[in-house]
């Protein structure tokens, strides 16, 4: 008598590869984006080494893509660029944040950073950096390098997009 077989069940690497967002309905949307932002928010957790540039804009993109003020914070990291703290020190208005040095090297002084990198959204959806963002940028850099902290990027983000001043050499 032949046995009889079962048949195979192949499982995907992937059980989200099938997915198409046209599929899904809004809850679930939501719900998708929850999973996605706990994913990122779990590769940014105190102790953890940050894993690309690529992640850090993605974490940084569902946090502040949204925000109708501006917002501008630091990840502060130890000396093997693991995950101190990620900071949102300051909140402005549409078209601005006032940023104070002061308190950007004494939180980095607080918490025994060796790095830093700094984020801050623009809430008019354009990604590119302004005059103003280089600036603080070059102060910030320069008070922290009174202390010997690095500055190793910062982001500036929208809902579509984000750039990295050290991608663009403006570091």
């Amino acid at each position: 008598m032949a046995s009889k077989s079962s048949p195979t069940r192949v499982i995907p690497k992937n059980r989200f590869a099938a997915i198409r967002i046209a599929s899904l309905n809004d809850p679930e949307k939501q719900s998708l984006l929850q999973l996605a932002f706990a994913i990122l928010q779990e590769l940014h957790q105190p102790g953890l080494e940050l894993p690309s540039p690529n992640h850090t804009r993605d974490y940084l993109r569902m946090l502040l893509a949204e925000r109708k003020a501006e917002v501008f914070g630091c990840v502060y990291l130890d000396n093997r660029h693991r995950v101190i703290e990620a900071t949102e020190l300051f909140q402005g208005t549409i078209d601005g944040a006032s940023v104070y040095p002061r308190v950007v090297v004494q939180q980095a002084l607080t918490l025994n950073a060796a790095a830093v990198m700094f984020f801050h959204n623009h809430p008019s959806g354009v990604a590119e950096p302004s005059h103003a963002d280089e600036a603080i940028t070059r102060r910030l850099k320069d008070a922290l390098a009174l202390v010997d902290i690095r500055v190793l990027d910062h982001f500036v983000v929208t809902v579509g997009e984000s750039v990295s001043f050290a991608e663009r050499g403006l570091l």
